[in-house]
């Protein structure tokens, strides 16, 4: 069984170009699903599963105490590998036919009003390499609502500031052409002339356009650990995430006008409803305004 799941994992490398992080929670989820078959289910093959083996699998799952998005989750990883199996005839049918998707609630992202937003901009206050790399990728997060992955993934020819853009990778390897505004175009140019020519090592020529103290490309968990530190600094109480400033620069937008089709762009959603949710949080929010502030409210 392990041996197509190898198999699957690099057919969803090469023809599909998933990122990273979403291959690795694929084979997260089949390998446990895998045990599972043959240790509990004891089936000899792919080929003996049914659907009511994967049923008492996801109840399984539930006496974890999983949540409905991580079943969510798991049917989605099942589903795409049983497709694969009877695609490349290793499997009769398909048991993943009739299997009911778990209902998930749909969360309001968490945004920072505009004055939070600058508090956390401005956290990064010294002159040091550090601090202005900091406070260079905080404005661009802010100013383009790319994806903390693709940010840490920017090399110096993704950057293109006379033009007023960047270039970034998102998911499914596509490719996104983003305005970077004048704020942020200021903020990156110092950072490359006074932060990053000192942070990088004579030894690790890197083209990476974020670096660490040591002069390497920043990892996902060193901007993370970043943000937590920046958010106290500025004195934010809200549970922030390094999704949180891509929230709060598409919220924003849209409040003062921006066309939606235009932020589905920019954000790199292939469906427009996964925009949508942005709209919400924009009502939210004025009523929440106007239940401050109308006097009869």
């Amino acid at each position: 069984m392990l041996d197509r799941l190898k198999d699957f994992i690099h057919f969803m490398v090469v023809e599909k170009g998933l990122s990273k992080n979403t291959i690795v929670s694929y084979e997260r989820d089949l390998k446990s699903y895998i045990k599972y078959m043959e240790k509990v289910e004891q089936t000899a093959s792919l080929n003996d599963i049914t659907r009511v083996h994967i049923v008492q699998f996801l109840n399984h799952l539930r006496k974890q105490g999983k949540s409905a998005k991580t079943l969510a989750r798991h049917v989605a990883s099942i589903r795409s590998f049983h497709q694969f199996l009877l695609r490349e005839r290793a499997t009769e049918s398909d048991p993943t036919v009739h299997l009911e998707t778990p209902q998930t609630e749909r969360n309001l992202p968490k945004v920072l009003n505009l004055s939070e937003v600058e508090a956390l901009l401005d956290a990064p206050s010294e002159n040091s390499p550090l601090s202005l790399r900091d406070k260079a990728m905080l404005e661009l997060l802010y100013a383009t609502g790319i994806r903390v992955s693709e940010l840490i993934n920017l090399n110096l020819e993704d950057l293109h500031l006379t033009m007023g853009f960047v270039r970034c990778i998102g998911k499914g390897n596509k490719e996104r052409i983003i305005p970077i505004g004048k704020t942020a175009t200021n903020v990156l140019e110092l950072y490359l002339k006074d932060g990053r020519s000192k942070l990088i090592s004579k030894q690790n020529q890197t083209q990476s356009l974020f670096l660490n103290h040591h002069g390497n490309r920043l990892t996902r968990q060193g901007f993370w650990k970043i943000l937590k530190g920046l958010a106290k600094k500025a004195n934010i109480e809200k549970d922030l995430t390094p999704h949180t400033l891509r929230h709060s620069f598409a919220t924003h937008l849209l409040e003062n006008g921006a066309d939606l089709r235009a932020v589905q762009e920019m954000l790199g959603h292939a469906d427009i409803s996964t925009t949508q949710i942005y709209t919400h949080v924009s009502k939210m929010r004025l009523k929440d305004v106007y239940s401050k502030h109308h006097p009869r409210a």
